[in-house]
Protein backbone atom coordinates (compact mmCIF):
# COMPACT_ATOMS: atom_id res chain seq x y z
CA UNK A 1 0.00 0.00 0.00
CA UNK A 2 2.86 2.38 0.75
CA UNK A 3 4.23 1.83 -2.76
CA UNK A 4 0.93 2.89 -4.38
CA UNK A 5 0.89 6.05 -2.25
CA UNK A 6 4.37 7.09 -3.35
CA UNK A 7 5.15 10.07 -5.54
CA UNK A 8 6.89 7.78 -8.04
CA UNK A 9 3.66 5.91 -8.72
CA UNK A 10 1.74 9.14 -9.11
CA UNK A 11 4.24 10.50 -11.61
CA UNK A 12 4.22 7.24 -13.58
CA UNK A 13 0.42 7.46 -13.72
CA UNK A 14 0.76 10.95 -15.18
CA UNK A 15 3.14 9.60 -17.86
CA UNK A 16 0.84 6.68 -18.68
CA UNK A 17 -2.16 9.02 -18.76
CA UNK A 18 -0.33 11.31 -21.17
CA UNK A 19 0.54 8.39 -23.47
CA UNK A 20 -3.05 7.10 -23.32
CA UNK A 21 -4.47 10.54 -24.10
CA UNK A 22 -2.09 10.93 -27.06
CA UNK A 23 -3.19 7.58 -28.52
CA UNK A 24 -6.89 8.27 -27.97
CA UNK A 25 -6.55 11.74 -29.47
CA UNK A 26 -4.84 10.45 -32.59
CA UNK A 27 -7.53 7.78 -32.95
CA UNK A 28 -10.29 10.35 -32.56
CA UNK A 29 -8.68 12.66 -35.10
CA UNK A 30 -8.30 9.75 -37.54
CA UNK A 31 -11.92 8.71 -37.11
CA UNK A 32 -13.11 12.26 -37.66
CA UNK A 33 -10.93 12.74 -40.70
CA UNK A 34 -11.62 9.42 -42.36
CA UNK A 35 -15.27 9.48 -41.37
CA UNK A 36 -16.10 12.99 -42.46
CA UNK A 37 -13.15 14.30 -44.40
CA UNK A 38 -13.45 11.89 -47.29
CA UNK A 39 -17.11 12.49 -48.20
CA UNK A 40 -17.89 11.23 -51.71
CA UNK A 41 -14.50 9.48 -52.13
CA UNK A 42 -13.88 5.78 -52.01
CA UNK A 43 -12.29 4.64 -48.77
CA UNK A 44 -9.83 2.56 -50.83
CA UNK A 45 -6.77 4.03 -52.41
CA UNK A 46 -7.34 4.24 -56.18
CA UNK A 47 -4.86 2.31 -58.28
CA UNK A 48 -4.33 3.52 -61.82
CA UNK A 49 -3.56 0.14 -63.38
CA UNK A 50 -6.61 -1.54 -61.88
CA UNK A 51 -8.90 1.29 -62.97
CA UNK A 52 -7.46 1.28 -66.48
CA UNK A 53 -7.83 -2.47 -66.79
CA UNK A 54 -11.40 -2.36 -65.55
CA UNK A 55 -12.35 0.44 -67.97
CA UNK A 56 -10.94 -1.47 -70.94
CA UNK A 57 -12.60 -4.73 -69.91
CA UNK A 58 -16.05 -3.21 -69.50
CA UNK A 59 -15.73 -1.22 -72.76
CA UNK A 60 -14.80 -4.36 -74.62
CA UNK A 61 -17.80 -6.22 -73.17
CA UNK A 62 -20.33 -3.72 -74.58
CA UNK A 63 -22.09 -5.17 -77.62
CA UNK A 64 -24.96 -2.74 -78.22
CA UNK A 65 -23.60 0.73 -78.98
CA UNK A 66 -26.65 2.80 -78.27
CA UNK A 67 -26.93 6.04 -76.36
CA UNK A 68 -28.95 4.35 -73.59
CA UNK A 69 -26.35 1.60 -73.06
CA UNK A 70 -23.42 4.01 -72.99
CA UNK A 71 -25.29 6.41 -70.70
CA UNK A 72 -26.10 3.55 -68.30
CA UNK A 73 -22.44 2.53 -68.35
CA UNK A 74 -21.37 6.10 -67.55
CA UNK A 75 -23.94 6.34 -64.74
CA UNK A 76 -22.55 3.19 -63.13
CA UNK A 77 -19.04 4.63 -63.06
CA UNK A 78 -20.32 8.01 -61.94
CA UNK A 79 -21.80 6.42 -58.84
CA UNK A 80 -18.42 4.92 -57.94
CA UNK A 81 -16.37 7.99 -58.82
CA UNK A 82 -18.55 11.10 -58.51
CA UNK A 83 -15.73 13.47 -59.45
CA UNK A 84 -14.89 11.70 -62.68
CA UNK A 85 -15.82 12.85 -66.20
CA UNK A 86 -16.62 10.65 -69.26
CA UNK A 87 -17.53 11.07 -72.91
CA UNK A 88 -18.19 8.93 -76.03
CA UNK A 89 -16.81 9.58 -79.50
CA UNK A 90 -18.61 7.61 -82.21
CA UNK A 91 -17.14 5.64 -85.09
CA UNK A 92 -17.35 8.68 -87.38
CA UNK A 93 -15.61 10.96 -84.86
CA UNK A 94 -18.77 12.64 -83.56
CA UNK A 95 -18.93 13.60 -79.89
CA UNK A 96 -22.05 11.84 -78.65
CA UNK A 97 -22.57 11.43 -74.88
CA UNK A 98 -20.79 13.44 -72.15
CA UNK A 99 -20.92 13.23 -68.33
CA UNK A 100 -19.50 15.88 -66.02
CA UNK A 101 -17.24 17.31 -68.74
CA UNK A 102 -16.24 20.88 -67.95
CA UNK A 103 -13.75 21.64 -70.74
CA UNK A 104 -14.82 22.55 -74.24
CA UNK A 105 -14.57 19.53 -76.56
CA UNK A 106 -15.00 19.61 -80.35
CA UNK A 107 -18.15 18.06 -81.70
CA UNK A 108 -16.14 16.42 -84.48
CA UNK A 109 -12.93 14.56 -83.67
CA UNK A 110 -10.35 14.34 -86.42
CA UNK A 111 -7.43 11.91 -86.29
CA UNK A 112 -5.08 14.85 -85.75
CA UNK A 113 -7.07 16.23 -82.77
CA UNK A 114 -7.43 12.72 -81.34
CA UNK A 115 -3.67 12.25 -81.50
CA UNK A 116 -3.10 15.68 -79.92
CA UNK A 117 -5.58 14.87 -77.12
CA UNK A 118 -3.92 11.54 -76.32
CA UNK A 119 -0.47 13.18 -76.29
CA UNK A 120 -1.66 15.95 -73.93
CA UNK A 121 -3.24 13.50 -71.52
CA UNK A 122 -0.43 10.95 -71.45
CA UNK A 123 1.15 10.88 -67.97
CA UNK A 124 -0.57 14.13 -67.03
CA UNK A 125 -3.38 15.26 -64.80
CA UNK A 126 -6.22 14.31 -64.93
CA UNK A 127 -5.66 10.60 -65.25
CA UNK A 128 -7.19 9.58 -68.62
CA UNK A 129 -8.20 6.15 -69.96
CA UNK A 130 -9.27 5.69 -73.61
CA UNK A 131 -10.91 2.40 -74.54
CA UNK A 132 -12.41 1.17 -77.84
CA UNK A 133 -15.93 -0.23 -77.78
CA UNK A 134 -16.41 -3.90 -78.48
CA UNK A 135 -13.94 -5.98 -80.40
CA UNK A 136 -13.56 -3.64 -83.35
CA UNK A 137 -11.58 -0.39 -83.11
CA UNK A 138 -13.89 1.16 -85.70
CA UNK A 139 -16.77 1.21 -83.20
CA UNK A 140 -15.57 4.40 -81.59
CA UNK A 141 -14.08 4.92 -78.14
CA UNK A 142 -15.07 6.05 -74.68
CA UNK A 143 -12.91 8.24 -72.42
CA UNK A 144 -12.72 8.22 -68.59
CA UNK A 145 -10.96 11.07 -66.71
CA UNK A 146 -10.41 11.60 -62.97
CA UNK A 147 -8.12 13.88 -60.94
CA UNK A 148 -4.84 12.31 -59.85
CA UNK A 149 -5.34 13.71 -56.34
CA UNK A 150 -7.71 10.83 -55.71
CA UNK A 151 -4.87 8.37 -56.26
CA UNK A 152 -2.81 9.80 -53.40
CA UNK A 153 -2.87 8.01 -49.98
CA UNK A 154 -5.64 9.30 -47.68
CA UNK A 155 -3.18 10.56 -45.06
CA UNK A 156 -1.62 12.90 -47.58
CA UNK A 157 -5.02 14.37 -48.31
CA UNK A 158 -5.76 14.50 -44.62
CA UNK A 159 -2.61 16.45 -43.74
CA UNK A 160 -3.13 18.77 -46.69
CA UNK A 161 -6.70 19.52 -45.69
CA UNK A 162 -6.60 19.08 -41.93
CA UNK A 163 -2.91 19.53 -41.08
CA UNK A 164 -3.54 22.63 -38.97
CA UNK A 165 -6.23 20.81 -36.96
CA UNK A 166 -3.86 17.91 -36.29
CA UNK A 167 -1.07 20.32 -35.31
CA UNK A 168 -3.25 22.24 -32.87
CA UNK A 169 -4.56 18.95 -31.47
CA UNK A 170 -1.02 17.72 -30.76
CA UNK A 171 -0.06 21.06 -29.21
CA UNK A 172 -3.16 20.94 -27.01
CA UNK A 173 -2.24 17.43 -25.82
CA UNK A 174 1.33 18.53 -25.02
CA UNK A 175 0.08 21.61 -23.17
CA UNK A 176 -2.33 19.47 -21.20
CA UNK A 177 0.50 17.16 -20.14
CA UNK A 178 2.70 20.14 -19.22
CA UNK A 179 -0.10 21.64 -17.11
CA UNK A 180 -0.69 18.35 -15.29
CA UNK A 181 3.06 17.97 -14.64
CA UNK A 182 3.29 21.59 -13.48
CA UNK A 183 0.42 21.15 -11.02
CA UNK A 184 1.97 17.92 -9.74
CA UNK A 185 5.40 19.43 -9.09
CA UNK A 186 3.93 22.68 -7.78
CA UNK A 187 2.10 20.63 -5.15
CA UNK A 188 5.36 18.93 -4.18
CA UNK A 189 7.20 22.27 -4.02
CA UNK A 190 4.45 23.83 -1.92
CA UNK A 191 4.62 21.00 0.60
CA UNK A 192 8.42 21.18 0.77
CA UNK A 193 8.28 24.95 1.33
CA UNK A 194 5.70 24.40 4.07
CA UNK A 195 8.05 21.91 5.72
CA UNK A 196 10.96 24.35 5.39
CA UNK A 197 8.84 27.07 6.98
CA UNK A 198 8.01 24.74 9.87
CA UNK A 199 11.74 24.09 10.34
CA UNK A 200 12.54 27.81 10.50
CA UNK A 201 9.70 28.91 12.79
CA UNK A 202 10.49 28.61 16.48
CA UNK A 203 8.08 28.00 19.33
CA UNK A 204 8.28 29.80 22.68
CA UNK A 205 10.77 27.16 23.86
CA UNK A 206 13.08 27.88 20.90
CA UNK A 207 12.33 24.59 19.15
CA UNK A 208 10.71 24.10 15.70
CA UNK A 209 6.97 23.56 15.57
CA UNK A 210 5.38 20.35 14.35
CA UNK A 211 3.89 20.34 10.86
CA UNK A 212 0.59 18.81 9.78
CA UNK A 213 0.88 15.54 7.83
CA UNK A 214 -1.71 15.55 5.02
CA UNK A 215 -0.57 12.61 2.86
CA UNK A 216 1.29 9.35 3.40
CA UNK A 217 3.75 9.57 0.51
CA UNK A 218 7.50 10.23 0.72
CA UNK A 219 7.04 13.87 1.77
CA UNK A 220 4.45 12.76 4.33
CA UNK A 221 6.98 10.30 5.76
CA UNK A 222 9.54 13.11 5.89
CA UNK A 223 7.03 15.28 7.77
CA UNK A 224 6.38 12.45 10.22
CA UNK A 225 10.13 12.04 10.81
CA UNK A 226 10.44 15.79 11.35
CA UNK A 227 7.60 15.73 13.89
CA UNK A 228 9.25 12.83 15.72
CA UNK A 229 12.51 14.75 15.81
CA UNK A 230 10.73 17.81 17.26
CA UNK A 231 9.12 15.64 19.95
CA UNK A 232 12.45 14.06 20.83
CA UNK A 233 14.12 17.49 20.98
CA UNK A 234 11.38 18.80 23.24
CA UNK A 235 11.64 15.79 25.54
CA UNK A 236 15.42 16.11 25.60
CA UNK A 237 15.19 19.81 26.42
CA UNK A 238 12.72 19.12 29.23
CA UNK A 239 15.07 16.50 30.67
CA UNK A 240 17.99 18.90 30.33
CA UNK A 241 16.07 21.67 32.09
CA UNK A 242 15.13 19.34 34.93
CA UNK A 243 18.72 18.16 35.27
CA UNK A 244 19.95 21.77 35.16
CA UNK A 245 17.47 22.75 37.84
CA UNK A 246 18.62 19.87 40.05
CA UNK A 247 22.25 20.82 39.44
CA UNK A 248 21.63 24.45 40.39
CA UNK A 249 19.76 23.47 43.50
CA UNK A 250 22.58 21.10 44.44
CA UNK A 251 25.20 23.82 43.93
CA UNK A 252 23.17 26.34 45.91
CA UNK A 253 22.71 23.87 48.77
CA UNK A 254 26.36 22.87 48.74
CA UNK A 255 27.44 26.52 48.74
CA UNK A 256 25.23 27.22 51.72
CA UNK A 257 26.37 24.07 53.53
CA UNK A 258 30.06 24.79 52.93
CA UNK A 259 29.86 28.34 54.24
CA UNK A 260 28.74 27.24 57.70
CA UNK A 261 31.85 25.12 58.53
CA UNK A 262 34.02 27.66 56.73
CA UNK A 263 32.80 30.37 59.07
CA UNK A 264 33.60 28.15 62.06
CA UNK A 265 37.09 27.44 60.69
CA UNK A 266 37.69 31.15 60.24
CA UNK A 267 36.55 31.84 63.82
CA UNK A 268 38.80 29.08 65.18
CA UNK A 269 41.80 30.30 63.20
CA UNK A 270 41.24 33.80 64.53
CA UNK A 271 41.15 32.44 68.09
CA UNK A 272 44.33 30.48 67.53
CA UNK A 273 46.08 33.57 66.11
CA UNK A 274 45.53 35.32 69.48
CA UNK A 275 47.56 32.66 71.26
CA UNK A 276 51.34 32.79 71.70
CA UNK A 277 52.65 31.04 68.62
CA UNK A 278 55.99 30.38 67.10
CA UNK A 279 56.96 32.02 63.85
CA UNK A 280 56.06 28.86 61.90
CA UNK A 281 52.69 28.73 63.64
CA UNK A 282 51.93 32.33 62.71
CA UNK A 283 52.80 31.62 59.05
CA UNK A 284 50.57 28.53 59.12
CA UNK A 285 47.65 30.52 60.54
CA UNK A 286 48.20 33.22 57.90
CA UNK A 287 48.26 30.63 55.10
CA UNK A 288 45.07 29.10 56.53
CA UNK A 289 43.32 32.48 56.52
CA UNK A 290 44.42 33.08 52.94
CA UNK A 291 43.03 29.72 51.91
CA UNK A 292 39.78 30.40 53.74
CA UNK A 293 39.40 33.72 51.91
CA UNK A 294 40.09 32.00 48.55
CA UNK A 295 37.58 29.20 49.27
CA UNK A 296 35.00 31.76 50.36
CA UNK A 297 35.52 33.70 47.12
CA UNK A 298 35.16 30.52 45.06
CA UNK A 299 31.93 29.61 46.85
CA UNK A 300 30.62 33.13 46.29
CA UNK A 301 31.48 32.94 42.59
CA UNK A 302 29.86 29.52 42.29
CA UNK A 303 26.70 30.79 43.94
CA UNK A 304 26.61 33.91 41.76
CA UNK A 305 27.21 31.95 38.58
CA UNK A 306 24.41 29.53 39.43
CA UNK A 307 21.99 32.39 40.11
CA UNK A 308 22.99 34.17 36.92
CA UNK A 309 22.46 31.05 34.80
CA UNK A 310 19.05 30.59 36.41
CA UNK A 311 18.21 34.30 35.77
CA UNK A 312 17.65 34.75 39.50
CA UNK A 313 20.46 37.20 40.19
CA UNK A 314 18.72 40.49 40.87
CA UNK A 315 19.38 43.20 38.27
CA UNK A 316 18.45 46.84 38.82
CA UNK A 317 19.85 49.26 36.26
CA UNK A 318 20.25 52.93 37.16
CA UNK A 319 22.28 55.90 36.02
CA UNK A 320 25.51 56.28 37.97
CA UNK A 321 28.69 58.36 37.63
CA UNK A 322 31.07 55.59 36.59
CA UNK A 323 34.25 57.67 37.10
CA UNK A 324 33.32 58.28 40.73
CA UNK A 325 32.19 54.66 41.11
CA UNK A 326 35.53 53.25 39.87
CA UNK A 327 37.47 55.64 42.10
CA UNK A 328 35.49 54.33 45.08
CA UNK A 329 36.25 50.77 44.03
CA UNK A 330 39.95 51.56 43.86
CA UNK A 331 39.75 53.18 47.30
CA UNK A 332 38.47 49.88 48.66
CA UNK A 333 41.11 47.76 46.90
CA UNK A 334 44.03 50.16 47.30
CA UNK A 335 45.06 48.94 50.79
CA UNK A 336 44.83 45.31 49.65
CA UNK A 337 47.18 45.84 46.72
CA UNK A 338 49.45 48.04 48.81
CA UNK A 339 49.70 45.34 51.47
CA UNK A 340 50.75 42.80 48.80
CA UNK A 341 53.45 45.17 47.52
CA UNK A 342 51.77 46.03 44.18
CA UNK A 343 52.66 49.10 42.18
CA UNK A 344 49.34 50.89 41.70
CA UNK A 345 48.81 53.09 38.62
CA UNK A 346 45.50 54.96 38.43
CA UNK A 347 44.72 57.35 35.55
CA UNK A 348 41.01 58.20 35.47
CA UNK A 349 39.74 61.20 33.53
CA UNK A 350 36.17 62.23 32.89
CA UNK A 351 34.21 61.12 29.83
CA UNK A 352 31.98 63.39 27.80
CA UNK A 353 29.10 61.57 29.50
CA UNK A 354 30.11 60.11 32.86
CA UNK A 355 26.70 58.55 33.56
CA UNK A 356 26.09 54.95 32.44
CA UNK A 357 22.84 52.98 32.75
CA UNK A 358 24.14 50.01 34.73
CA UNK A 359 23.55 48.00 37.89
CA UNK A 360 26.11 49.26 40.45
CA UNK A 361 26.15 45.90 42.26
CA UNK A 362 26.90 44.06 39.01
CA UNK A 363 29.55 46.59 37.97
CA UNK A 364 31.15 46.39 41.42
CA UNK A 365 31.17 42.59 41.18
CA UNK A 366 32.92 42.84 37.78
CA UNK A 367 35.74 44.97 39.20
CA UNK A 368 36.00 42.78 42.32
CA UNK A 369 36.42 39.64 40.23
CA UNK A 370 39.01 41.25 37.96
CA UNK A 371 41.04 42.63 40.89
CA UNK A 372 40.77 39.33 42.70
CA UNK A 373 42.11 37.54 39.61
CA UNK A 374 45.08 39.92 39.54
CA UNK A 375 45.85 39.14 43.17
CA UNK A 376 45.57 35.39 42.63
CA UNK A 377 47.11 34.94 39.17
CA UNK A 378 49.28 38.02 38.43
CA UNK A 379 50.99 38.63 41.78
CA UNK A 380 54.37 37.93 40.16
CA UNK A 381 54.16 41.18 38.25
CA UNK A 382 53.35 43.28 41.36
CA UNK A 383 51.53 45.79 39.17
CA UNK A 384 47.91 46.87 38.70
CA UNK A 385 46.77 49.71 36.51
CA UNK A 386 43.34 51.26 36.00
CA UNK A 387 42.69 53.96 33.40
CA UNK A 388 39.86 55.46 31.40
CA UNK A 389 39.87 55.75 27.64
CA UNK A 390 37.72 57.64 25.14
CA UNK A 391 37.46 56.88 21.42
CA UNK A 392 35.14 57.97 18.63
CA UNK A 393 32.85 54.99 19.20
CA UNK A 394 33.06 54.16 22.89
CA UNK A 395 34.21 55.07 26.41
CA UNK A 396 36.11 52.40 28.34
CA UNK A 397 37.92 51.38 31.51
CA UNK A 398 41.17 49.45 31.17
CA UNK A 399 42.53 47.12 33.90
CA UNK A 400 46.14 45.99 33.40
CA UNK A 401 48.66 43.77 35.14
CA UNK A 402 52.24 42.57 34.50
CA UNK A 403 51.67 38.93 35.27
CA UNK A 404 52.61 35.89 33.15
CA UNK A 405 49.42 36.02 31.09
CA UNK A 406 46.40 33.77 30.93
CA UNK A 407 48.12 31.12 28.83
CA UNK A 408 50.53 30.32 31.64
CA UNK A 409 49.18 28.43 34.61
CA UNK A 410 49.44 29.96 38.06
CA UNK A 411 49.50 28.26 41.42
CA UNK A 412 45.95 29.48 42.11
CA UNK A 413 44.47 28.51 38.76
CA UNK A 414 40.73 27.78 39.06
CA UNK A 415 37.84 26.81 36.80
CA UNK A 416 37.41 30.30 35.32
CA UNK A 417 34.05 30.93 37.00
CA UNK A 418 35.08 34.50 37.90
CA UNK A 419 35.61 35.49 34.26
CA UNK A 420 32.41 33.67 33.25
CA UNK A 421 30.52 35.85 35.76
CA UNK A 422 32.21 38.93 34.31
CA UNK A 423 31.17 37.92 30.78
CA UNK A 424 27.53 37.35 31.76
CA UNK A 425 27.28 40.61 33.72
CA UNK A 426 29.03 42.72 31.08
CA UNK A 427 26.69 41.49 28.34
CA UNK A 428 23.68 41.73 30.67
CA UNK A 429 24.32 45.48 31.05
CA UNK A 430 24.75 45.96 27.24
CA UNK A 431 28.48 46.58 27.63
CA UNK A 432 31.35 44.89 25.81
CA UNK A 433 34.80 43.73 26.81
CA UNK A 434 38.10 42.60 25.29
CA UNK A 435 41.00 40.62 26.72
CA UNK A 436 44.58 40.97 25.51
CA UNK A 437 47.00 38.62 27.23
CA UNK A 438 50.66 37.79 26.69
CA UNK A 439 53.70 36.72 28.68
CA UNK A 440 54.23 40.33 29.73
CA UNK A 441 50.77 40.87 31.19
CA UNK A 442 47.03 41.08 30.61
CA UNK A 443 44.85 44.02 29.58
CA UNK A 444 41.05 43.93 29.98
CA UNK A 445 38.94 46.67 28.38
CA UNK A 446 35.31 47.25 29.43
CA UNK A 447 33.51 49.29 26.74
CA UNK A 448 30.40 51.44 26.73
CA UNK A 449 29.38 52.34 23.19
CA UNK A 450 28.13 55.83 22.53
Amino acid sequence: MKFFRSLLVKYMLIILLAIFIVQISYLAIALCVFGFGQTGISSKVLIESEMEQKWHTEAKSIKNFTDEVITQHFDDWQKQYPKSSMFWVGEDGTLLTTVNVEEQLPSKWTPAYTTKFIKARYGGDPFTVIAFLGDNESNGFIVFEISKELFEPPLINVYEQYGSIVLFGVIAIILFFIIISFLFFRGIRKRLLHLQEAMEIRDVDGLPIETKVKKKDEIGQLEQSFNRMVCELRESKNREQKEEQLRRELIANLSHDLRTPLTKIRAQSYSISKEALSEDGKQAIQAMETSIVSVDALIENLMSYTLLMASKYKFEAKKINVIRFVREQMTTWYPVFEKEGFEIDIDLHSFEKNEWQVDPIWLGRIFDNLFQNILRHASSGNYVGVESKTTEHYDAFIIKDHGNGMKNESNAKGAGIGLSIVDIMVKGMNLDWDIESSDSGTKITIKHYK
